[in-house]
């Protein structure tokens, strides 16, 4: 993957740990030292995830060498279209409450559910032979700056803001999953 896939990628999937950020910033005003926290803590799970779904990948990857990149474009096409279904639909009342706990449990619950996104392109990434370490590496700092500036400006900017980077990211994915596609079809030339 090029430098700029891989940040477009990165991107991609630190903004729905963005989106819940902002929520969460939104409904309580943190700290610096608790959006950094918190920030620390989805950018450590949203490193491991995509690890996870590379060693994953990885077993599979020689039973399905004939189709890899059609199975990493349409994981990344499932995983964009639900950021932007996500995105696209109302919030109810209860979301735009914010969380109802706000403890450290909660904060590993929601990073582990905005992270499971990135378990999926991991196995994506095994098929096509990316660098791993070096991706999820970028994914973790990039959600880790992200998540920590979505909680500090929550409160200013509403969940609003992070339901539009969401939707960015899923469009992203699925760009960067139709470019895989095209790469491996020999369409165009990386």
């Amino acid at each position: 993957m090029t430098p700029g896939a891989i940040a477009v990628l990165s991107l991609s999937m630190s903004t729905d740990a963005f989106a819940a950020a902002v929520g969460r910033g939104a409904s309580h005003r943190p700290s610096l030292v608790g959006a950094i926290k918190a920030g620390l803590v989805f950018g450590v799970i949203e490193a491991i995830t995509p690890l996870i779904g590379w060693g994953l990948g990885i077993v599979a990857a020689g039973l399905v060498e004939q189709i890899d990149h059609w199975i990493a474009f349409g994981l990344l096409a499932v995983v964009g279209g639900k950021m932007i279904w996500e995105a696209s639909k109302p919030r109810d009342a209860d979301e735009n409450a914010g969380p109802r706990r706000a403890g450290p449990w909660a904060l590993i619950a929601t990073a582990v559910g905005t992270s499971i996104d990135a378990a999926a392109v991991g196995v994506g990434l095994a098929f096509i032979g990316a660098d791993i370490w070096l991706i999820a590496a970028s994914i973790g700092c990039t959600t880790f700056v992200l998540t920590t500036v979505g909680m500090l400006i929550g409160k200013s900017v509403g969940a609003r803001f992070g339901k539009t980077a969401e939707l960015l990211g899923g469009i992203a994915l699925i760009c960067l999953g139709v470019g895989i596609l095209l790469e491996h079809l020999g369409v165009f030339a990386a």
